[in-house]
């Protein structure tokens, strides 16, 4: 049933390039937020000055725009709850961390990283729990003057309940985390800068989301947000908890999770080979979700129409490229014939087209556009498909040539040729027909009889159909070129 009142959010860092993990989160966010009329709030978690960048920021919001995400409050649109980077909410944080200070929900902690970790690995010797142990949770009037007295530096912790935390996940039901696991942890640095620990349930309590999706990764800290979300409800500040749900790991090669250094991860890579945003999308959100047992391909409103959390998986997802490609291809076959020359264009031109400007010819790339749409996976697949009919001669492939002229090539040229030349070419199936003769008077099947052909005209083994694309480039400009190649032949 539609939820009007659903709030979700997409909160990324701009650090990198984007990540196919994070492009599913982000998938799962706004068909969600679609499927129940509600609102898509995109966000912008910058306060890592260090990894930050704008460069990166504005990679985000291209990839979105990209992939046809529309986000109903967020940069450069606002909303009530504005502004949408947290690099620019940093008095909000300083406020919420005073108040929540103020009420005994944190406390300054002047604990420093050497007797931290003395302590930690004393615990871990004894078998315990090695997390923060509360050692400033109750400190002394005499303690605290005692660390003010030496100017140590602190950082603000909150303070976490001593009963479990019990919540729902609306992907893997109840969980229940015990106190032991779950420690006071750092809201504040020393410097004063906030953590993501308070700014993203800050920010996600102020903006009254009430979902939050997100990676698997995330959920050791989710009882820490619902501790610190009923704090806020005690100060006033939030009006509830959201539900959580969180999604499956993405894993690559040897089932490990997908990460950032593997090369597969890359959006950008899947962009610049000539992936649609369609089949991209078709394919990620496969990843811990299922259209219908016999339906693998299908349109991003058919998503919306049929998505919602509770169907998804808990169990991990393995990223499959060869899977990606072909649900690409399919969706390739599924453009409009115009849509899918328009789409070839930035393939067609500088700095990928491997023949000059002035060579290409609209008419015949629209005499061969139909013809590559059914063959190419990825949109970069048609600069080499369709190169023979733009360039002066054809792309030397010198494995290809070996591979193709055994035997007796130039007989079989020579006769191919003769009978080529007789043909009507305004009919593929006669080229076809001239080529077969050639090759049933040299004892050769048609396959074994057009690959030196195929090999002269266009440079290359496999390709789009040989008969059509001849008749595409002409009679002067195919004889000429098996003219050239029985002329290497014979040298």
């Amino acid at each position: 049933m539609a939820n009007a009142n659903v709030r979700v959010r997409f909160c990324p860092s701009p650090t990198g390039n984007p990540h196919v993990g994070l492009v599913r989160t982000a998938l799962f966010n706004w068909a969600f937020a679609r499927h129940h009329g509600g609102t898509f709030v995109f966000r912008i978690e910058d306060t890592d000055a260090a990894r930050d960048s704008e460069e990166s920021y504005d990679q985000l919001l291209d990839s979105l725009r990209w992939l046809g995400f529309t986000w109903d409050e967020g940069p450069e649109i606002g909303g009530p709850h504005a502004p949408y980077r947290q690099s620019q909410r940093m008095d909000i944080y300083a406020d919420v961390a005073q108040r929540l200070r103020d009420g005994g929900y944190a406390y300054d902690c002047y604990c420093t990283t050497e007797e931290l970790d003395a302590r930690r690995a004393a615990a871990r010797a004894a078998g315990k729990p090695s997390g923060y142990d509360g050692h400033c949770r109750d400190l002394t009037a005499v303690q605290l003057e005692a660390y003010q007295g030496e100017h140590r530096p602190s950082i603000v912790r909150f303070r976490m309940p001593d009963e479990p935390i019990t919540f729902t996940d609306l992907v893997r039901g109840e969980l229940t985390f015990t106190p032991e696991n779950v420690p006071d942890f750092g809201i504040l640095r020393a410097n004063g800068a906030p953590l993501y620990t308070l700014v993203n349930p800050v920010d996600d309590a102020l903006m009254q989301i009430t979902h939050v999706l997100r990676g698997e990764d995330l959920l050791s800290s989710t009882p820490r947000q619902i501790a610190l979300y009923k704090a806020l409800m005690e100060l006033g500040i939030a009006t509830g908890v959201p539900e959580f749900g969180h999604l499956p790991y993405v894993m690559g090669e040897g089932n490990k999770k997908l990460s950032k250094r593997d090369p597969e991860s890359s959006l950008n890579l899947y962009r610049e080979r000539g992936f649609l945003p369609e089949g991209l999308l078709n394919y990620l959100s496969l990843l811990g979700w299922s259209f219908s047992k016999d339906q693998d391909i299908f349109s991003i409103e058919e998503m919306v129409a049929k998505f919602d959390i509770p169907d998804v998986n808990a169990n991990p997802a393995r990223f499959d490229l060869k899977k990606a490609e072909a649900i690409n291809a399919d969706h390739i076959r599924l453009l409009d014939p115009k849509a899918f020359a328009d789409a070839c264009a930035p393939w067609l031109a500088a700095p990928h087209a491997n023949w000059e400007p002035v060579d290409f010819d609209a008419e015949a790339w629209a005499a061969i556009a139909p013809y590559a749409q059914t063959r190419v996976t990825v949109l970069s697949d048609i600069t080499a498909n369709v190169d023979f009919l733009f360039r002066k001669e054809p792309v030397e492939d010198q494995v290809s040539w070996d591979k193709a002229m055994k035997g007796e090539p130039a007989a079989l040229l020579n006769s191919a040729r003769a009978h080529l030349d007789t043909a009507d070419w305004s009919d593929p199936e006669s080229l076809k027909q001239a080529v077969l003769t050639a090759g049933e008077a040299h004892g050769l099947k048609l396959g074994k009889a057009q690959a030196p052909v195929r090999v002269a005209v266009t440079g290359r083994t496999v390709g789009l159909p040989l008969f059509e694309s001849l008749q595409i480039l002409g009679k002067d400009r195919s004889l000429s070129r098996i003219d050239a190649a029985l002329a290497k032949l014979a040298a």
